[in-house]
């Protein structure tokens, strides 16, 4: 575990070096605010169906800019190290390869959590104290910073899958850039078009809350959408995911899976590269 605290702090270190983690919490810090000013503008406050909205707003966003942001953490984070030389000088030291991945999930992780806890977390502190808001409804606004994090460790595997599967820095960028597409945009895209087109509606309720179970991006705004009765009805979604099936042990359970899977994956294809 020290082994692992210390590749996790190298990790940080460069984080906070080249400005990833000031640029995530600005970033994530001044939407939530942003969109916590606009739900309480009617009233001057922030109350329960103000953060109900918020919550709302918020996870749709954090499907586009929470990936994007794991993915630009952790797209060069194996396919850098072999281009720059430092991956055989780092496995030099009594590490394990399966350490070194352990150590920058960590420590990216972190990252994360750092960018999404000061940014989302802050901006409605702030707004609390300025607003005099009360703390009612807030566990919805806990659970979309948790499941936020969540997200982004699907995707920091992910780009690491994508980094240990490709020989140069800028084919990484390429496979990051087209990872986000696919999850982001296209699953839905081709998802609704089937759907559409779908005139004598052969697919049925059960095959559809398949698919979108099967993508992590999904599940997440499923999750977000549909765990609380105030914020489902502010996304107009009240009782589909009960009626689909989906409980929230569910859908964690699958964005889970989509950590798990990678990772095990890029640790087995790094214990048999070459150096």
């Amino acid at each position: 575990m020290k082994l692992l605290w210390i590749l996790a702090q190298k990790e940080i270190r460069d984080g906070l070096r080249n400005r990833w983690i000031a640029a995530a919490i600005i970033l994530l810090g001044s939407l939530a605010f942003a969109l916590s000013i606009l739900g309480s503008a009617p009233t001057g406050s922030v109350r329960a169906s103000d953060i109900d909205i918020t919550v709302v707003s918020l996870s749709s966003l954090s499907v586009y800019l929470i990936p994007l942001i794991a993915l630009m953490l952790s797209f060069d984070a194996l396919v850098g190290e072999f281009e720059r030389g430092t991956m055989m000088l780092l496995l030099t030291y009594p590490v394990t390869r399966g350490q070194v991945i352990m150590g920058k999930f960590i420590g990216h992780v972190l990252i994360l959590f750092m960018a999404i806890f000061a940014g989302y977390g802050g901006a409605i502190i702030i707004m609390t104290l300025l607003t005099d808001g009360s703390t009612e409804g807030w566990q919805a606004y806990a659970i979309m910073m948790m499941s936020s994090l969540l997200l982004g460790a699907v995707f920091i595997a992910l780009g690491y899958l994508m980094s240990i599967l490709v020989r140069e820095r800028a084919t990484a960028v390429g496979a990051a850039i087209g990872l986000w597409l696919v999850f982001v945009v296209l699953y839905d895209l081709l998802l609704f078009s089937v759907l559409l087109i779908d005139d004598g509606q052969l697919m049925s309720q059960q095959l559809f809350s398949l698919l979108m179970l099967i993508s992590p991006t999904d599940s997440y705004r499923i999750l977000n959408l549909s765990l609380f009765e105030g914020v489902s009805e502010a996304a107009g979604i009240a009782g589909i995911a009960s009626e689909a099936g989906m409980s929230s042990a569910l859908l964690i359970g699958v964005m889970v899976s989509w950590v798990i899977v990678p990772l095990t994956a890029t640790l087995l294809m790094f214990q048999r590269r070459e150096l």
